[in-house]
């Protein structure tokens, strides 16, 4: 709503919003007007002086005195347009600069510069206009051309008009005198078209090294060439326009000449080639959004709903700035003839899981009927959540010249405008064809739309009154307080805890095809992205009416999800924010059985349900190093602290398990176990056997007591990665693509460990990597060669999820604590968070150098890089909180005590023992 512009007080009267949406200004002319209907000596006493508007599909004079009105003369109602001569005309010398247009339609316009319906008349007659500086050689051939334009069909009319643009903006050039600075170097020069609601309009674009430049063709700007120094450029996002990928939208700070400018491109190529070489430039220093951070974060309850519903209409390629597009949010309150609202009684609620049509049955029965005698494309619903119309039904107080744009120069019926919260939620409901959604403003804390400010007479409705202020329910006593209330609504704990059920049927996998028919929530098919190609088609008139209806009726968001979008963990509300515009996965694999699905779901769940705080009570941000020894004669590949924390435990490629005393700071033991690389080891509880794995596919347990190896498991086919022990079951992971359990009890005290007894297997399709479980050993989650991220519900031991998370080898892999989340890292230097129970990523972050190992630590989670940085994360964030320079190489393992301690192992075969403040 910010970028609308409402205020024509003091402005050119002239604007794009007086033509029709798409329509072209070409240029102006200086003329005087001699009004119709007069004797020749009365028209010259009267005449009006002005300028003559060219335009694609009207022509337009705009008198300089703003009590007379603008005139509009459609050009298809047009019948003469010729030079006119005779009678007094010849005595003032300008026989040869009169230009004569004969119309069987005049509309009228802002008279006295006042904003009311255009008025309409429709009787012929002869309309002349004396040219003050031009010649009539040089604006009828053209007018004419555009007159004979508007007698064809409406494809032909199209394809004559761009022919005559491009036949004038192909001998355009880019001044470069506008040019700020001699230095600049020219990088690009380009065409395209300047977007604002409703009005396009085309110019050349010039891209230097320090500034960007739109020309426009006409002089309808304030200035003639807008120029944007790319120092101040702070946001480029590449936008869906007309439901192709042809729009750039530039966002500029907020002391820049121009601090917003949406363009649009003749093909993707075009627009990706300028985006890509601003892209370049040195001055160009944009603004980090976090766009990757923002699931995490409101799922965390960092971000509002509103701040993140705005973020997913952006990235769904929605903007304040198309109409078309423009920002889509649910109601959320059912109840508007309540003296009281309860926020706190779910009954006053709207049911989140249902589109806006599925929430009356009995409508939806009789949508349903029609559904299934319809040939295909089948379609549930003919019109769409949000239009141009919709947007403008809610604005309609304070953007009424966009109003007239779209319903050609009219105010709908008094009766039928946004009049009654009441009524307009109960038709909603009850409308064969009314499904419209709200807008953001309905959240956003201002409340001007809500109200009449009297300027403007939008009629009379049949109970005799004018239209006046939105009447809102009785449990509001101002607009402010309605939108405080809503405002509330949308940040409760209710709607917290299922918003992202809507969520999946307006950005998500509920979206579109066979998931959309389940959730009755199936449009009609042009409302889709990728449904049908314009390009493609070849017969004109066909392609008009597409793009028409396209502009007209309706845009799906661009699909952002294709599982179920998370719930929000935290769903008590947050501060509320400042509204802004920005607060800016592979598919699920089946279970084997129905019957799993719903172990591993019903498991899942009980999890989530009650969620155990995390207490951070160790400062990670302080941490420095203690200890460094250097034992190893390669790679320390895991290193392990003691469970009494006494002793420090390593492996490495040179074969060798160490054991270090902190207590007397020398090694204790040294022992020769393979004649291959060990790749990890642990503790046992009892402080008495290490458990390690090694590239010779064996699984070694050693004796601290005896100093012997007590058992060798021969259990792999290849090399074992990693290895895991809880609750008297061991896990071992390996290259051979399997991971295998193992019963393995605990000794009790005084009893030597006994034999693992092998109990199952986990096939994978590639060599497994990582592994990691949660508390209650319910689910493990494994790591891949190839990128996969598997979760196995370990009751039923079968695979709930396989997601292709990572391009190349997965590194580590993490359960959080309270089992909502998994981590991981990958050689594609990435680091991800899921969802647990969709599998959705939350977070994805390009972190340069590659995290080759994670570990939880309290509500913290410490990594190792290959640029031997020790970095602790606040995962609810996203946010590296602090890092430390470690090793001189890549840090391979991590480790925390139950004190705080903090141990790392890398490649430089050092061993550093950390303290934490």
């Amino acid at each position: 709503m910010a970028f609308l512009e409402t205020d024509t007080l003091g402005q050119e009267r002239f604007s794009l919003l007086l033509l029709e949406p798409g329509e072209i200004y070409f240029e102006d002319f200086s003329v005087f007007y001699y009004p119709a209907g007069l004797s020749e000596q009365d028209a010259i006493r009267r005449k009006q002086r002005g300028h003559l508007k060219m335009c694609s599909k009207s022509i337009v004079f705009v008198p300089k005195d703003i009590q007379f009105p603008i005139i509009k003369f459609p050009m298809r109602c047009i019948t003469t347009i010729d030079e006119w001569s005779g009678g007094l005309f010849s005595k003032l010398d300008i026989k040869d600069r009169v230009l004569k247009v004969v119309s069987d339609q005049a509309v009228e316009m802002k008279e006295k510069n006042i904003i009311a319906p255009f008025v309409f008349r429709k009787d012929s007659a002869e309309h002349r206009f004396s040219l003050n500086y031009a010649t009539l050689d040089d604006c009828l051939p053209l007018f004419c051309q555009l007159q004979r334009a508007s007698t064809l069909p409406p494809a032909d009319q199209s394809h004559m008009i761009n022919a005559i643009v491009l036949s004038r903006q192909s001998r355009v050039k880019f001044n470069t005198s506008w040019l700020e600075d001699l230095y600049e170097k020219i990088v690009l020069e380009t065409q395209g078209d300047r977007n604002t609601p409703l009005a396009k309009n085309p110019g050349r674009i010039m891209l230097t090294s320090s500034r960007l430049y739109f020309q426009p063709f006409n002089n309808i700007d304030r200035w003639p060439v807008l120029k944007i120094r790319l120092k101040e450029i702070k946001r480029l996002i590449r936008r869906r326009y007309l439901l192709r990928q042809l729009g750039l939208e530039i966002y500029c700070s907020d002391n820049a000449q121009v601090t917003h400018l949406y363009l649009s491109f003749k093909t993707e190529e075009i627009r990706n080639q300028l985006y890509d070489h601003i892209l370049q430039q040195q001055d160009l220093h944009l603004d980090e959004v976090g766009q990757e951070d923002m699931t995490l974060r409101w799922q965390s309850g960092y971000i509002s709903n509103y701040e993140y519903l705005l973020y997913l209409n952006s990235l769904a390629d929605r903007s304040f700035n198309d109409l078309t597009q423009y920002p889509v949010m649910p109601w959320v309150i059912s109840d508007y003839t309540s003296d009281h609202l309860d926020l706190q009684d779910e009954k006053v609620y709207r049911d989140l899981k249902k589109p806006i049509g599925a929430l009356n049955q009995e409508r939806l029965d009789r949508i349903k009927e029609r559904f299934n005698d319809m040939p295909e494309p089948r379609f549930m619903y003919g019109s769409h959540y949000s239009t141009p119309g919709y947007v403008l039904f809610f604005l309609a107080r304070i953007c009424p010249e966009y109003v007239l744009c779209l319903q050609n120069g009219k105010f709908d019926h008094a009766d039928r405008m946004f009049n009654l919260l009441q009524d307009t939620w109960n038709n909603c409901l009850q409308g064969a064809a009314d499904f419209k959604e709200l807008i953001p403003e309905f959240y956003n804390g201002s409340t001007d739309f809500f109200v009449h400010k009297g300027i403007i007479n939008f009629g009379i409705k049949q109970d005799g009154r004018p239209v006046a202020d939105v009447e809102l329910p009785p449990w509001a006593s101002c607009p402010a307080d309605f939108v405080r209330k809503l405002q509330d609504a949308l940040e409760s704990e209710y709607v917290s805890s299922n918003i992202h059920h809507w969520i999946d049927l307006i950005f998500g996998f509920q979206q579109r095809g066979e998931e959309a028919e389940k959730a009755d929530n199936l449009f009609y098919y042009l409302t889709y992205e990728g449904a049908i190609d314009l390009d493609s088609i070849e017969d004109p008139n066909e392609r008009a009416g597409l793009e028409t209806q396209i502009m007209e009726f309706g845009q799906v968001p661009k699909q952002l999800f294709t599982t179920p979008h998370p719930r929000r963990l935290c769903t008590t509300p947050v501060p509320r924010p400042v509204p802004t515009l920005e607060a800016h996965v592979a598919a699920r694999a089946d279970s084997d059985t129905n019957k799993d699905k719903r172990s591993f779901e019903s498991s899942m769940e009980k999890s989530l349900e009650v969620p155990e705080p995390v207490i951070k009570t160790v400062d990670f941000s302080k941490i420095k190093t203690h200890l460094k020894y250097t034992l190893h004669k390669d790679a320390v590949t895991d290193a392990k602290l003691s469970v009494d924390g006494k002793n420090v435990f390593s492996v490495s490629q040179d074969s060798l398990l160490k054991m270090y005393s902190l207590e007397e700071q020398r090694q204790l033991r040294s022992v020769n176990l393979s004649s291959m690389a060990l790749s990890s080891c642990l503790a046992m509880p009892d402080n008495k056997t290490i458990i390690v794995g090694s590239w010779d596919n064996n699984v070694y347990f050693y004796s601290i007591e005896y100093g012997r190896v007590l058992d060798t498991l021969h259990g792999h086919d290849d090399a074992v990665s990693s290895i895991a022990w809880r609750s008297g079951t061991l896990y071992t992971a390996s290259w051979d693509s399997s991971v295998k359990i193992w019963k393995l009890p605990q000794p009790e005290q005084g009893q030597a460990l006994s034999s693992a007894e092998y109990l199952g297997q986990l096939d994978h399709d590639e060599g497994v990597t990582c592994l990691d479980l949660d508390a209650e050993s319910r689910l493990l989650v494994t790591g891949t060669k190839d990128g996969h991220l598997c979760v196995w519900d370990l009751y039923t031991q079968y695979i709930s999820n396989q997601l292709a998370v990572h391009h190349g080898r997965i590194n580590a892999v993490l359960i959080s604590p309270d089992v909502r989340r998994i981590l991981s890292c990958g050689e594609d230097n990435y680091i991800k968070v899921l969802d647990t129970g969709t599998g959705t990523e939350i977070f994805t972050k390009d972190v340069q150098d590659e995290i080759l190992c994670l570990h939880w630590a309290g509500g913290l989670v410490m990594s190792g890089n290959s640029a031997g940085f020790v970095q602790v994360w606040d995962m609810d964030k996203g946010q590296i909180l602090h890092q430390s320079k470690a090793h001189q190489d890549a840090v391979t393992s991590i480790d925390v005590a139950e004190d705080g301690r903090l141990l790392s192992g890398g490649y430089d075969k050092t061993v550093i023992v950390w303290q934490c403040g």
